[in-house]
């Protein structure tokens, strides 16, 4: 299934796919958008600056996509309910995930306040680097409730097969984010820490949003939006695999950066921008993804095992064009991409080279993405928890020996590339058999 060519003529499950995946690109990539915002401003502030958003920021992003399992799992339940025909539980179970994101992130904010020191340290970040992380990472953490509960609003939006919502709300944000970016670090002066505040005060109110629209669902079905205590332990539950696997994804972004960190100071700040152009793709990559989540949880749900074959065969298709056309587009602008987030000559021919990698790399990563979402949408997280342990274990000692034996950013980003290809073989192996598709409202 995953090696047959893609074929972009007409495809009855192409409407469904593109009304679902196109406004996600857009809610998806505004994420990366928020960060590459930063990315540019903090970059004329400084070397030294850009450094330290880089480590802050992959730091922020592991303590937030450790919960992506608010919006990933909620999307694979709310699906399937919406596919069994229960409207009501479908959003009851989009309520328990968002008061478990609240939760969850009150206590990031009290446990994490005094590891702020500890946490920066353990990124390898250089004696100059490191105040200025310490700076964006504490004002940061205020902002972390409003992340989780916008992945968990998001998540509920998109199991009820609404993703124009989310784009809505991230085109507002974005734009928020960045008018407060200028406000605050280029006309207050603030610095690294006015960029902090922009993003905390922009995800604040997205969640906000998020809140207002699942509590006007709510009262129209007549659904009680009370915290329910077996409800919130069933939510947290059925994310234990999903967080497994996040965090063996995470780990490989943490030494990634960690590497890049200790090689020194241009190379952590070509790192932190080639990476967030990697993760830009990813995101874009991600919302046939997203669709796959929705669509293979509505149709087994609905015991349609057939038609969740076939849109599957389809968004693989679609994930591979669209890596070739993204890595293509890289290339075609990666002379002038450096010169918009740096003017230090050796950060602007480091990144050259780094992109060159990204970009070749960018049809394996339309499959894996796509695949990894629809098993996300079948409710397949234990297979998808061990398989990425495993390509984690693959990567590891390959970024150590790129470190070891001095071969910069070139060898941590094949690295990276091994890491891929070991995600693609495991994903397109289960993609390939029947055990993921289990039917019913429930798995």
């Amino acid at each position: 299934m995953v090696g047959s060519p893609p074929r972009l003529r007409k495809n009855p499950h192409d409407r469904e796919i593109l009304r679902l995946a196109v406004p996600a690109f857009g809610a998806l990539i505004a994420e990366p958008l928020f960060l590459l915002s930063d990315t540019a401003i903090v970059g004329h502030l400084g070397t030294a600056q850009l450094g330290g958003l880089g480590v802050a920021g992959q730091a922020l992003s592991t303590l937030v996509y450790l919960c992506i399992f608010l919006a990933y799992g909620t999307t694979a339940s709310v699906a399937r309910q919406v596919g069994a025909g229960d409207l009501r539980g479908a959003v009851r179970q989009g309520i328990d995930g968002m008061w478990l994101a609240l939760t969850i992130g009150v206590v990031l904010i009290v446990a994490g306040w005094p590891l702020v020191p500890w946490i920066v340290d353990v990124f390898g970040a250089s004696p100059s680097v490191t105040p200025y992380a310490e700076t964006y990472l504490k004002v940061s953490l205020f902002g972390i409730p409003g992340m989780l509960v916008v992945l968990a609003g998001t998540g509920v939006l998109r199991g009820l097969q609404d993703t124009r919502t989310p784009l809505v709300v991230s085109i507002g944000g974005f734009s928020l984010n960045l008018l407060l970016n200028v406000i605050f670090v280029l006309g207050f002066g603030w610095g690294i820490a006015g960029s902090a505040w922009g993003t905390v005060i922009a995800q604040t109110g997205s969640a906000a949003v998020y809140v207002a629209v699942v509590l006007r669902a709510a009262g129209r079905l007549r659904v009680s939006v009370r915290p329910d205590a077996a409800g919130l332990r069933a939510s947290a539950t059925a994310g234990l695999s999903l967080v497994l696997r996040t965090a063996a994804l995470r780990l490989v972004l943490i030494v990634g950066t960690s590497v890049a960190a200790r090689m020194g100071d241009p190379e952590i700040a070509a790192y932190q921008v080639g990476f967030q152009i990697w993760t830009l793709l990813a995101f874009a990559l991600d919302a046939i993804a997203i669709a796959g989540q929705a669509i293979t949880g509505r149709y087994l749900g609905a015991s349609d095992t057939t038609g969740a074959r076939a849109a599957t065969r389809r968004m693989v298709q679609w994930g591979v064009v669209c890596g070739v056309v993204f890595g293509l587009a890289i290339i075609a602008v990666r002379p002038w991409l450096p010169g918009l987030f740096t003017s230090d000559d050796h950060v602007r021919d480091l990144l050259l080279t780094s992109l060159l990698i990204v970009a070749l790399l960018q049809p394996v990563a339309g499959v894996v993405f796509v695949l990894d979402g629809i098993l996300i949408g079948a409710g397949d997280g234990g297979y998808l928890a061990a398989t990425t342990l495993i390509a984690t274990m693959v990567f590891l000692p390959a970024a150590l020996l790129a470190y070891i034996a001095d071969a910069g950013l070139i060898g941590l980003w094949l690295a990276i590339g091994l890491w891929m290809l070991a995600r693609f073989t495991t994903l397109s192996l289960r993609a390939r058999g029947d055990a993921w598709m289990v039917t019913g409202a429930t798995r």
